[in-house]
Formats: C-alpha cells, structure tokens, sequence
C-alpha cells in the first residue's frame, strides 16, 4: 500500500470576498503523478503552495508525513544574486568531481543545453544576478532536481524551455520515483508526465484518472451526463477530444481512452479545419504572394543567424517555426514584419523580402503592448473595431469576442491595470483578431494562457481564413493549429520537416551524437596511443573514410536545400511537389545511412 506524504483536509482560502477554494480535501501518495489544470485566477498556485506549506489556509488543514523531504518550484526563485551558477546548483565541487556523476551531466546537459552552458558567458562560474528570469528559472529547476526529494511540487516547469529542454523534463521526471505535483499549461507535457489530474474550478477541485488526454476524456463525458455545462463548452471538449483521437500520432505510448465511448461521443464532430475551404478564402483575401525571401541574410548585431534564405509564406499556409532559443526565429519575424511596416524599404543586410499588396500582417510579439492602465477592457478592445469579420460567415462584436476569450460581462469592464499577467495576454491577443488581419505572426502565443484559454484560441484559429507562422515551445499548440512544421536547426538554414516536432527532435539528437562523436574523435586524434584492436594504420584508413563521408554528407545537404528551395517555388503544382516530396525522402534516407557510418567509423577511432 503506498504511503500518504501530505494531506489536504477540509481547506478553505478567501481572498476579498471570494472563495477562491472552498472545503477542498485531496491527498498525495507515494508514486503519485499529479497534473493540476484551471483557469488562470482559479487557484492552482494556490492550492499548491498551501500544499507547499508556503502559504496558510483560512480554514481546514494541511500535513505532511514524518520524515518527508519535498522540494518546490516556485513562480519566484530565492537564489543568492551575487552566487555563481556553480555555487548554486552543484555547490562548488571541483570539475573533476561532478563530471563524473552521470546524473548530475544528465540534468546539466538537458536544461542548459551541454556541459559548458552554451549561452552563459562564464560557464558555471556565471554570476546570477545580471541573468534574465529565464536562465534564473532553469538554474532554480536544475538545483532542485540534483536533489532527492519524496515529493516533488512544480509551478510552470516548461516556462522559458525549449521543445529539447521540455521533451528532456518529461522524460527525467518518468524516470524518477518521486511523486510529483505539477501545475501547467503545456498539455502534451501533461500527458507525459501524468496518472492523475486535478481541476480546480469555482472553488471546488475534481480529480480524474489518467493524464491531459483521459481528462479531456473525462470532462466531456461528464458535461454530456449531466448536460449542465453550456453548448459551447461541451462542444469545446468534444472538438478537443476529436482532435486528440484523430490528431498527432503516438502522443503517448499506452492506450490512453475507453476507445469504443469515445468514438461514439466524437462521433458528428468533424475535423478541426477544412484546409481546402480555407484555402480557398485564403487566396480570395490574399491573392498568389504573401511573403517571398530571397537570398535573404538575417543578423543580430554581428551574430549571423541566417544565411542566403530563400523561402515563400503562401496563402493560407499555417507553419510552426521550431528551433533552440537564439537560432533566429524571432530575428526573421522581425524581418518580415519590418518589410511589411516600410513597404519593403527596410530590408535585410543582403537579398530582398516581398510583401504582398493586399497582406494585413497582425504581429504577436512576446512582450505585452502596454495599454493605459485606467482603461476598460471593453473600451481597448473597441479602440481597435467595434465589430470583427472572422471568416466563413462568422461575425462578433466586440463583447461576443470579450466572452469567448474569458471576459464575461463584469469582467469587461474592469480596468486593464488590474489584470493578471495571462489576462492582458488574451486582452493583448483580441486586439489583434479585431483588426481583421489575413497574417498572422504569433511569437509564443501561449505564454501566461491557461488551457480553457488555449482551447478557446485555438478554436477561433481552426475558422481562421489566412496565413499564420507560429513560434512556440508548446507541442500540443504547435501540433494543433499549423499544419507544416519549419525548423532553424543552427546551420543558418530554414528547414522544412514533414514529420513535424519529432522529426525536430531526431535530428537535434542525432547532431548531438554526431557533435559528441566529433569531439571524441579529436580527443582521440590528440592521443599517443592508438585505439586498442586498431593499427595506426587501421585508424589513418578509417579517418580518411570519415573525411569521405563527410564531404557526400555536406553535398547532400545541399542537393536538400536546393529541394526544398524548388518545393516553395513549386508549392502550387501538385505532382511536382509530389516528385520533389519523393527526391526529399531519398536524400534524407541516404544521408541517414552515411551519418550512421560516420558514427560507427568514430567509435573506431
């Protein structure tokens, strides 16, 4: 029988004249895996800082069991600003020390991005106060997973990580025994790392079994029982449901529903987006151009992040832009939105960027547009149009959109300097869809959004009739609303990958072996001894083969390029994009087979 390690009992929290939870009993066993999911302002911080011990209830109680350790992720860090990053999270030892501890490479590796903290001036000897919230926030998550807590309780874990870092997360915290509680609004990650779930909501928490993917599950079957929710919820989670029995495969690696109740639930819902229907409308808003690069060069300050792109955004394209924090996605959406702003005057350093004439770009930056604090959400959102043509025949005022993205009636008229933080990201995000754009550039959309939020946006997204490119760490988002998926993979080039995110992270992988085997070569080369079982001659024939190897690989790269080159140029002809699509699948599968040859070789040597 597993052990209890804290308890809940009876608890009540009011703040104002609100009961932001109310006679709320639950428990935490060993081996459990919790999700905790609501809206923004529910409680879920709450909930697990009462859990925490870090803050008091008004009524009820809170224990823990004798003995047990728990170590918490807050929101705000309490690292020492004049400590290094090597005082904190591996408190001083030497290099030789900790080099050899496996786990503590694992976790150095997987949140920061290698051993010598690419991206941090001084390495491990990096002083932390002059660093952003973000490094602040993986330095904090680093030192508490070096730990051996019983009970691990995380707010926003995935907050400032990369798809690798997140993907890397879920797997270590699979790995672990402890039990874990984690509040969240990345949804693929939930499902990852989750048995149960718990919904706070109004006051009240409902627990369910399973992850993200048998919540939603759950929640629908239950709006459909007791038919007490309103039609457009039940129809959020039922078009929700759909998607994740019909969207990306192998979200998960174990049956994750009662197949034969779901598929009769989604029975009459059909799919998220018509493409061929919204294309249509695309091209009728858009006509053939949108944006065309060509021979474009992108650069921050002397740092050259892409080089001699060439690459076409076409109406009613929907494309999710991937790659490690600093390769250059923002630096690009800054680029186009720069030509568009100067009707192509401003320009990149080198090569040329077209705009269409009739685009109307709207740019989601990852900064929130300061508003006038005294003004009422209403009245912003009609600053911008009182009313909002969303395609297909779906017209809203502004109060209608107000509701759907979670301003009921009251709530619009409260002033915008009393909003949260994911509150004046949704303000933020409707200013936006009332200007009526037909592109759309969204850079981490999904920052400070809850999950009833993100269902809600991206339903307003599947009628949406124009082009969008989407940067986002948030799998599930990206998963959900585009439909190709482009990386910046750090070589200066754009690619196009069709098996999307995990694609994404094969090849991030697989640079990283290819990296690690590199330097392993050299060190080798670098050594007196030879290899043992090889002869220098042996080891001289082998390094001339991995030199061969090398050169066909970087050929194929470019007869890989060039097809994707002539994939944007041909976007309109179908069988040509068929032919290319099939040369694309060759090369990549040649390439794979020499880079494994060149893997095997360097083990050798």
């Amino acid at each position: 029988m597993a052990v209890n390690l804290a308890t809940i009992e009876s608890v009540t929290k009011v703040y104002g004249t609100r009961a932001l939870l109310d006679g709320v009993s639950l428990g935490v066993s060993e081996g459990d895996r919790i999700g905790v999911v609501g809206r923004n302002g529910d409680g879920k911080t709450t909930l697990i800082r009462m859990l925490a011990k870090l803050e008091e209830p008004d009524g009820g109680r809170i224990t823990h069991a004798g003995g047990v350790e728990m170590a918490v992720l807050t929101q705000h860090d309490s690292l020492d600003p004049t400590a290094t990053i090597r005082h904190e999270v591996i408190a001083d030892r030497a290099d030789h020390e900790w080099l050899g501890d496996a786990r503590i490479r694992d976790i150095i590796e997987g949140l920061f991005g290698g051993l010598d903290l690419p991206g941090f001036a001084d390495g491990l000897d990096t002083v932390i106060g002059p660093l952003s919230g973000g490094e602040r926030r993986r330095i904090a998550l680093a030192k508490l997973l070096l730990g051996s807590p019983d009970l691990i309780v995380l707010d926003e874990p995935t907050n400032h990580l990369d798809v690798e870092g997140i993907a890397w997360l879920a797997q270590h915290l699979q790995n672990r025994r402890s039990a874990l509680v984690c509040v969240t609004h990345d949804r693929w990650f939930l499902d990852q790392v989750s048995t149960r779930m718990w919904d706070v909501q109004h006051g009240s928490v409902h627990e369910y079994e399973g992850g993200y993917s048998d919540y939603v599950f759950a929640r629908a079957e239950r709006t459909r029982i007791e038919a007490t929710e309103e039609q457009k919820r039940q129809n959020l989670a039922r078009k929700e449901l759909a998607w994740l029995r019909r969207g990306a495969p192998a979200r998960t690696s174990k049956p994750r529903y009662r197949i034969e109740a779901a598929n009769a639930l989604i029975a009459d819902v059909p799919e998220p987006r018509d493409k061929s229907e919204l294309m249509k409308f695309a091209n009728a808003r858009l006509g053939r151009t949108v944006f065309e690069l060509e021979g474009v060069t992108v650069k921050a300050g002397p740092k050259l992040l892409l080089e001699d792109l060439t690459w076409q955004l076409g109406p009613g394209e929907r494309i999710g832009l991937l790659g490690v924090n600093g390769a250059g996605k923002t630096s690009l959406l800054r680029a186009m939105r720069d030509a568009y702003a100067s009707e192509g005057d401003v320009q990149p350093e080198s090569g040329v960027i077209k705009v269409g004439k009739t685009v109307r770009l709207a740019y989601l930056s990852q900064e929130v547009a300061e508003l006038d604090p005294a003004t009422r959400v209403l009245q912003a959102v009609e600053q911008v149009r009182s009313r909002v043509d969303l395609g297909k025949g779906r017209e809203m005022s502004a109060g209608q959109l107000c509701e759907q993205f979670g301003f009921g009636k009251d709530k619009q008229w409260t002033p915008v300097g009393d909003l949260s933080g994911g509150e004046r990201r949704r303000l933020q995000l409707l200013r936006l869809l009332m200007d009526e754009p037909n592109v759309l550039f969204l850079d981490e959309p999904t920052n400070d959004l809850d999950i009833e939020t993100l269902n809600q946006l991206e339903d307003l997204l599947d009628g949406w009739p124009g082009s969008m490119v989407v940067i986002s760490h948030d799998r599930f988002f990206i998963e959900r609303t585009t439909d190709v998926v482009h990386a910046l993979l750090g070589d200066k080039k754009l690619r196009m990958l069709p098996n999307g995110v995990d694609e994404y992270l094969e090849r991030r992988a697989r640079m990283a072996a290819s990296a690690a085997a590199a330097a392993a070569s050299a060190a080798g080369a670098a050594s007196v001894d030879a290899a043992p079982g090889l002869s220098a001659g042996d080891t001289r024939a082998a390094k001339k083969e991995m030199q061969k190897l090398e050169r066909q690989i970087a050929k194929l790269d470019a007869k890989e390029s060039k097809l994707h080159t002539q994939l944007a140029e041909h976007a309109a002809d179908f069988s040509k994009v068929a032919e290319l699509d099939s040369q694309l699948r060759a090369v990549r599968e040649e390439k794979e087979e020499l880079e494994m040859s060149w893997m095997e070789l360097a083990e050798q040597v």
